[in-house]
């Protein structure tokens, strides 16, 4: 099937496994060309995005079906506006997208998402032991994020931004990681 510029059209997941993939070799590109800490962030801001397409949650992880979709970030915010410029005008499903700093776990209770920074690497256990049996998907970037419970890491390895999942880990917070994000991460059995 043919599209209006005569291209062959793909169905809208490939196109999306596409994007992810230039998104992961852009965000490569940029660490690896010695990019800005600033720069750094928005390629994060951008994965947290796209984890959002590439995740599966319960219906009872909202309260309501009016609830946004929340990336949250625990403590300081790294990333600078790069996290809200990236969710800006956006939706999941029919629900709004939304950025809150969170400082405990009640308030981390109503994220989807919760970003633990370097900055809270002495919180991360305790904090990720609270969460436990919480439909929410949790992204770090310490090396032992993922052995103190969490779900998702960002790692800087050879320069470019890469990704550990612990998929185990994600099936007992009943979240479903799409394959095609899976096939572009490292598998970590915690």
């Amino acid at each position: 099937m043919l599209d209006e510029r005569g291209d062959m059209a793909l169905p809208g997941r490939i196109r999306t496994v596409g994007w992810l993939i230039c998104l992961v070799l852009v965000a490569a590109s940029r660490v690896w060309a010695g990019e800005s800490l600033a720069e750094e962030y928005q390629v994060k801001a951008a994965f947290l995005f796209n984890f959002a397409k590439f995740v599966e949650w319960p219906p009872d992880a909202f309260k309501s079906p009016a609830d946004p979709f929340l990336i949250c970030v625990l403590g300081e915010n790294p990333f600078g506006g790069a996290l809200e410029d990236v969710v800006r005008n956006k939706t999941w499903g029919n629900r709004a997208l939304a950025v809150r700093e969170v400082s405990n776990s009640q308030q981390a209770a109503a994220c989807q998402i919760v970003f633990i920074g370097s900055l809270e690497r002495k919180r991360a256990r305790p904090f990720l032991n609270e969460l436990k049996g919480r439909s929410i998907l949790t992204v770090g970037e310490n090396d032992d994020f993922i052995a103190n419970g969490g779900i998702v890491n960002f790692k800087l390895k050879d320069a470019r931004v890469r990704i550990e999942i612990d998929a185990a880990c994600a099936e007992r917070a009943r979240l479903r990681i799409s394959s095609k994000l899976l096939s572009l991460a490292e598998i970590i059995r915690n």
